[in-house]
């Protein structure tokens, strides 16, 4: 994974079929990057889901969730849509894995997402990270330590 306190590469991917969502976008909230395997997998649909039900909480630091995989625009709608999930999904479909393998997290064996989580500050600056182990959601408790430690500096500063 990228070293904390680097500046984190930018990107532009595809949100619905004709909408693409650039990091630089972004710029001015906290970001939290959910790289992930894939939609539809039971691992992934309960991650997907804890963070649709913790959205309130993240956006209380004024965070913005992006999840992103190696599945397609279409496949990232239907999976959305079936989830109810309220943030944005990314497509890393072509070239396949192109924005995993920028931050250190793309599987050559698998041809997917490893199961990482990077939240950025308001200048992009990478400040928490986490690789989960195989198989394991890696929950929100770190994600919401991580932006309250932000928080906490913020107001020492």
């Amino acid at each position: 994974m990228l070293p904390l306190n680097t500046k984190a590469p930018g990107f532009s991917l595809f949100a619905t079929p004709d909408q693409k969502v650039s990091l630089s976008e972004l710029r001015g909230k906290r970001i939290i990057i959910a790289f992930y395997p894939g939609d539809w997998t039971l691992v992934c649909s309960d991650q997907m889901s804890l963070y649709n039900a913790t959205l309130k909480l993240f956006r209380k630091h004024n965070a913005e969730l992006i999840g992103i995989s190696v599945d397609s625009k279409w496949c990232h709608m239907a999976f959305a849509q079936e989830r109810k999930l309220h943030f944005t999904l990314l497509a890393d479909f072509h070239p396949k894995g192109e924005v995993a393998k920028l931050y250190e997290v793309y599987d050559e064996n698998e041809g997917e997402c490893k199961r990482a989580l990077y939240v950025l500050d308001e200048e992009c600056i990478i400040r928490w990270s986490y690789l989960s182990p195989v198989g394991i959601n890696p929950g929100a408790d770190g994600i919401l330590e991580a932006l309250e430690e932000m928080s906490r500096n913020k107001k020492s500063a």
